[in-house]
């Protein structure tokens, strides 16, 4: 994994939130996101205010909540895509103008007068836009600016600085609102932009060599998702992370009527409850790296979400803000310690040609919940009672962590994925080109028949890294002539993508074709044979100078 450090880490240092900071590009980066973080809660609070003034129904303030988490579930997928294959720099630096304009035409259009509640869902919805596209390529961005082993200290240190805005903007947003009104708050938010457009316009990283060509838009969206649903460890995260989201979201989604109707305050007393929540996510974000050593990701997990039940209950009982706030304290720990353990637990698991794909599918799993949820409990609330939809996202909770029974999260061991980079584009005797396809592949293998069943276990394995890095049509055939014989069989739709396939082998995925090569029992390794795929109408077309298959002994690790 390429890293970017300015300062070496110390080998002695025991990794922790903190240290991150040790590295001046992460820092440089995190106090800009954290002052345009500081903006955004307050524009939350100001939004969610407003539409408590200009509209009467609690699904109306629920969908705020839902119409910034929306535009993640719609668009991570094609933001991750792009960040993996273009300047994550510059699509950051466009988010964030994005964002900046839309900020100042809301406070613009709410200074006149002009605003109406489908119009503040439509501002609120942009800035989610700005948001979707921002965060897979600033999260990607964290495994380049620190060494692999800061990167849960890193995760977390994000989490915090989020949290930290959470506790103190509300409460200053509330003060905002409250004194000049919701219009001065967005015009804060605005602002807020500025010193992260300044600091990612300065910011000049190195850039990287290109050794293939950028993935179409297309085929990178399906590669992604073709990873994340070829690996266990990642499905498992987007699972869990749905339910937790879809949870967790009746908290902040009702938080305004929370304090308007159980408390009878006003935005000020709304600041204060979102400033508990934040400042309960700052100390489980400063404890995370302690509780990761004590307990395993599945473990953290499952108690963050017992104890967010146990929050989400609270704050459904309690009539005094004291009380409510400490059930929040709860909640807001609980939310980081299990989001960032979702992040890092993709992050750890995922190469870094694909890693802002996968966590652009976990943000979209996340938020999708979160997006279904607010409007699920705003509904519930509006028909019913705030108290019950806040007791039904508690049940959904106590759910969330049974269902880590079922489904637990993989503990994560030390991983090397980086590229194994030993493979190299074979000479052909028919002349290809990039597009030249589709490409069909055979590899030969000779098995004793008393090693067939550790074969066939290899082979599985082997079935699961071909297709998740985009092989195609794969199967294993044996010879009905010859038992000792075994063919392994795929296709890629052009030799470019055999080129990128076969680049995407990690030193993780490696132990496999060792494997098989041990148990070849030919005097020269497995044999491979690359075919260019024809139908009898092409026929005219192929050169009749050289064969049409290409057979030679494999001397790549990969057997292919």
């Amino acid at each position: 994994m390429a890293q970017t450090p300015d300062i070496p880490p110390d080998p002695v240092q025991r990794p922790s939130a903190l240290s991150a900071m040790r590295y001046p590009i992460f820092r440089r980066v995190w106090f800009a996101s954290a002052s345009s973080n500081f903006g955004g809660m307050i524009q939350s609070v100001g939004a969610s205010w407003l539409m408590i003034s200009i509209a009467e129904s609690a699904d109306m303030v629920a969908l705020v909540q839902a119409s910034v988490a929306l535009p993640v579930m719609l668009f991570s997928l094609v933001a991750g895509a792009m960040a993996d294959n273009f300047d994550r720099r510059r699509m950051m630096l466009g988010a964030q103008v994005f964002m900046l304009l839309v900020s100042v035409a809301l406070a613009l259009c709410t200074w006149a007068g002009l605003i109406t509640p489908w119009l503040l869902l439509l501002f609120t919805f942009l800035i989610g836009c700005g948001a979707a596209f921002n965060a897979p390529a600033w999260q990607a961005s964290v495994g380049d600016m620190v060494p692999r082993a800061e990167l849960p200290g890193a995760v977390a240190f994000n989490s915090m600085g989020f949290n930290i805005a959470r506790s103190v903007g509300p409460a200053v947003g509330g003060a905002i609102v409250a004194a000049a009104g919701a219009a001065a708050a967005f015009a804060v938010n605005a602002v807020s932009y500025v010193a992260l457009v300044v600091v990612l316009a300065r910011w000049q990283p190195e850039p990287k060599p290109r050794l293939l060509p950028r993935e179409a838009l297309g085929s990178a969206m399906a590669a992604g998702v073709r990873y994340v649903m070829m690996s266990p460890v990642i499905r498992t995260v987007l699972g869990r992370a749905f339910v937790f989201g879809l949870g967790a979201s009746a908290v902040m989604a009702l938080m305004p009527l929370v304090a308007r109707d159980l408390i009878v305050g006003g935005p000020l007393t709304y600041g204060l409850l979102l400033g508990a929540f934040g400042l309960g996510a700052i100390g489980g974000a400063m404890g995370s790296t302690h509780l990761r050593g004590a307990l395993s990701n599945e473990g953290l997990v499952r108690w963050a979400c017992l104890a967010f039940a146990v929050a989400a209950a609270g704050a459904a009982m309690s009539p005094w803000l004291p009380l409510t706030m400490v059930a929040l304290l709860l909640g807001g720990a609980s939310w980081v310690l299990a989001l960032s353990t979702f992040n890092v637990t993709v992050q750890l698991s995922t190469p870094r040609w694909v890693v802002a794909r996968a966590l652009s599918l976990y943000q979209m799993a996340a938020f999708g919940g979160m997006a279904l949820g607010s409007w699920l409990w705003g509904f519930i609330a509006e028909k019913g009672d705030v108290r019950i939809a806040l007791a039904g996202a508690a049940l959904v909770m106590v759910a969330c962590a049974l269902l880590g029974v079922w489904r637990p999260l993989a503990r994560l061991t030390e991983l090397n994925l980086d590229p194994l980079s030993r493979w190299k584009e074979p000479a052909t005797a028919v002349p290809v080109q990039p597009r030249t396809g589709p490409v069909v592949i055979t590899i030969e293998y000779l098995i004793d028949e008393q090693d067939v069943p550790e074969f066939l276990h290899a082979m599985a394995e082997r079935r699961r890294i071909r297709r998740r890095d985009g092989a195609r049509n794969w199967r294993v055939l044996r010879d009905l002539a010859d038992p000792q014989v075994w063919i392994e069989r795929y296709a890629t739709p052009t030799w470019l993508e055999y080129v990128r396939h076969n680049s995407r082998l990690t030193h993780d995925d490696a132990t496999i074709p060792a494997q098989l090569r041990a148990l070849h029992r030919g005097a020269d390794g497995p044999r491979v044979r690359r075919m260019i795929e024809r139908q009898p109408s092409d026929l005219h077309t192929v050169p009749v100078s050289g064969p049409q298959a290409l057979t030679e002994p494999v001397t790549d690790p990969r057997g292919s």
